[in-house]
């Protein structure tokens, strides 16, 4: 069962929504391009000038952004994560960019990207050093601040490396003040809780006034086990985050790793699908000059995007487990033990949306054998279809599934590790009038 805790919060999510950073930007997920998990820390350009982090790299990103129509799908961001920078500040503390991959600073970077029509993120730190160790902002807040500003950046990612933890949230609430008082509108990304929870419980009434999104949770890696340990991770601390999610300020899963090596095409589906569903920044971290077509189609699914970008603003979160029932595998029969290995197990997700209508995931968590049938009145938020509702399945194919009713014998098909994603609405207009019933409790069919 949902705790009470959570079911308070989430009829006050309306409320804290109120509280965010009143900077007037993040009103939906911020969509854009990052470099880390895709192009890390190469800073040899002697030996690898396609791959390493320079101004070459993100003017030719953002050249492909507005090419091959990622700024017209809604990804506007083009940003810079660590070791960007030279090792020291300059006579006056400011930092400034390595003079050697970055030849023209960067200002001239920020109207290259302007010049297309998109927005240039940058990356610092809010302790003495970077994770890779340059030049961290400690000290140097308000400079930093001003540097930024003068730079035309429009969006600051400021990690929590060597950083005594208990002054974080100082340190975060000042840059944010600072970026304020700069006059410039610059999104700001921080990594706050993520560096508090291993210590206590962050405070997201705070946080939530002081950044537009934040990680709470371990870097993603190039693997579907990464992706499933974020999904376990936010599924597991609900109840405590999704609350403070709405326009102006977003809880950050870190980035789409759609388009590299780790995935399958069913577990980049799920990854889009479920990012969407969390109400979660869609920032890609691939190298979009060289992306497979199934991909790239996937990223710019308009359908999707519509799911991860709806004005209402509410976060969606696990609603079921579906499994076999029956004991733990230990001491049992090795033909029993089987047949729990092979058992349904599917977990649904669910977000409401604009205008009444309901968003529904279903992942098929089994990752042998084949196709995998769903009765879609099992998920929670069904309720929204009485007396009728129109359903669209928009993964893992586009389908008009037509007027359904409460008592609907359609199953789906849904590979292993892939995600079937559907929306409901309404037939008659009207509000779900189940959908806040089911979602204050959580289905755990065991």
């Amino acid at each position: 069962m949902y705790s009470v805790v959570f079911l308070l919060a989430v009829l006050g999510a309306s409320r804290r929504a109120a509280d965010a950073l009143d900077n007037g930007l993040a009103l939906t997920p911020p969509m854009g391009w990052l470099h880390w998990e895709r192009f890390m820390c190469n800073t040899d350009c002697d030996r690898d000038p396609n791959n390493c982090i320079s101004e070459r790299l993100y003017m030719q990103m953002a050249d492909v952004m507005v090419k091959e129509g990622w700024k017209e799908a809604g990804y506007e961001y083009v940003c810079i994560d660590d070791c960007w920078s030279a090792h020291q500040r300059d006579d006056q503390g400011r930092l400034q960019a390595d003079p050697k991959r970055f030849p023209g600073g960067i200002k001239k970077l920020a109207d290259y990207v302007h010049s297309k029509g998109l927005k240039l993120g940058i990356y610092a730190d809010v302790g003495r050093n970077t994770c890779a160790g340059y030049p961290g902002s400690q000290g140097y807040y308000e400079t930093d601040a001003q540097t930024f500003a003068k730079w035309e950046v429009d969006l600051l990612k400021l990690d929590g490396c060597f950083m005594d933890w208990t002054l974080l949230g100082d340190g975060y609430m000042y840059m944010s003040r600072v970026l304020n008082r700069t006059g410039r509108s610059i999104l700001f990304s921080c990594e706050w809780p993520l560096y508090e929870w291993p210590y206590h419980q962050p405070n997201y009434t705070v946080i939530r006034e002081t950044c537009n999104h934040w990680r709470s949770f371990t870097d993603v890696y190039d693997s579907w086990s990464s992706v499933k340990s974020i999904l376990d991770w936010t599924a597991s601390h609900q109840d405590i985050i999704v609350p403070w999610a709405g326009p102006g300020g977003w809880n950050d899963p870190d980035m789409l790793i759609i388009g590299n090596f780790g995935l399958s095409h069913d577990q980049q589906e799920s990854q889009m699908a479920l990012w969407a569903i969390m109400a979660a920044p869609l920032l890609m971290s691939n190298d979009l000059r060289d992306i497979c077509p199934r991909s790239r189609a996937l990223l710019q699914n308009r359908h999707i995007i519509d799911i991860s970008q709806d004005p209402l603003g509410r976060q969606g979160y696990r609603t079921a487990k579906v499994s076999a029932r029956g004991d733990t595998e230990h001491g049992r029969s090795p033909e029993r033990q089987l047949v729990t290995f092979l058992a349904d197990k599917f977990e649904v997700w669910e977000r409401p949306l604009s205008g009444g209508r309901l968003a529904i995931a279903v992942l098929n968590k089994q990752e042998i054998g084949g196709p995998r049938g769903f009765a879609v009145r099992s998920a929670p938020g069904w309720k929204t279809c009485s007396p009728q509702c129109n359903v669209t399945q928009l993964l893992p194919r586009y389908e008009e599934l037509g007027i359904h009713t409460p008592q609907s014998d359609t199953v789906i098909s849904v590979n292993p590790s892939g995600t079937a994603l559907l929306t409901v609405t309404p037939v008659s207009g009207d509000s779900p009038r189940g959908w806040q019933d089911s979602s204050s409790k959580r289905h755990d069919i065991l």
